[in-house]
């Protein structure tokens, strides 16, 4: 069995019982192998605190909001590469080797392309989107599994906690350091919130939020529009 005990896994997760247990036993041979698995709880009340402790290396408790969350799990992680997975999110089989590779050959921090589960009609042509735009910008996004050095993260301070787009600022942040590994492999995240809401309505919601976030609207007042606000937002 291979050593992953430079990897740190952070997790954040709020309210995932139903998906919390297979994401963990999907990370189980990369935690027999070492790599530490950190779940970080923003204060979760369907029992998933209680199903991701058994899977855990460590099972933390944060105040609620994406960012503070891994935030709280880097600071308490052991590795010296850090491995940021949506509670929603999986990665694909040996996606710790193309991680390992990217950071010798240099890579400060990186991004799996992704692809996103659903059905519905267009999802593909969205993740190629999505994948590609990346590549163009240096830009990475949170379902695209975000891997970062140690020494890079603490450089450039961590994840700005803000309530939305704190994976596009951390991008900005460590793209002034170095382009990003933009790996083949992909990770599959959750479609449910473009079955939920339908495709082109979501595309053109978060079309709308990036501009506004790039002219300088307020992520609070960006994250009520998404319909998502921590419970105790920064002013």
């Amino acid at each position: 069995m291979q050593d992953f005990r430079r990897f740190s896994i952070i997790i954040p997760m709020l309210d995932e019982a139903n998906g919390i247990v297979p994401l963990l036993a999907s990370l189980a041979e990369w935690r027999d192998g070492g790599a530490e698995i950190i779940v970080v709880d923003g204060g979760s009340s369907d029992g998933s605190r209680e199903a991701a402790a058994p899977l855990a290396s460590l099972l933390l408790t944060s105040r609620r909001g994406r960012a503070r969350q891994m935030n709280a799990g880097a600071d308490q992680a052991q590795g010296d590469i850090l491995l940021f997975l949506h509670a929603d999110t999986r990665l694909p089989p040996r996606a710790l080797e193309p991680i390992a590779s990217a950071i010798a050959n240099g890579a400060h921090w990186g991004r799996f392309d992704v692809r996103i589960d659903g059905d519905l009609r267009g999802l593909r042509l969205v993740a190629w989107m999505m994948n590609w735009r990346s590549r163009l910008t240096g830009i990475a996004t949170g379902d695209q599994a975000i891997f970062v050095r140690r020494q890079a993260f603490d450089q450039v301070g961590g994840f700005a906690e803000l309530p939305l787009m704190e994976d596009i600022v951390l991008s900005r942040a460590l793209r002034r350091i170095g382009w990003p590994a933009c790996l083949r492999e992909r990770v599959t995240t959750s479609g449910r919130r473009w079955q939920q809401h339908g495709l082109l309505p979501t595309i053109l919601k978060m079309w709308r939020l990036r501009w506004r976030f790039f002219c300088g609207a307020h992520p609070a007042d960006l994250a009520r529009e998404y319909g998502y606000l921590p419970d105790d937002p920064q002013p």
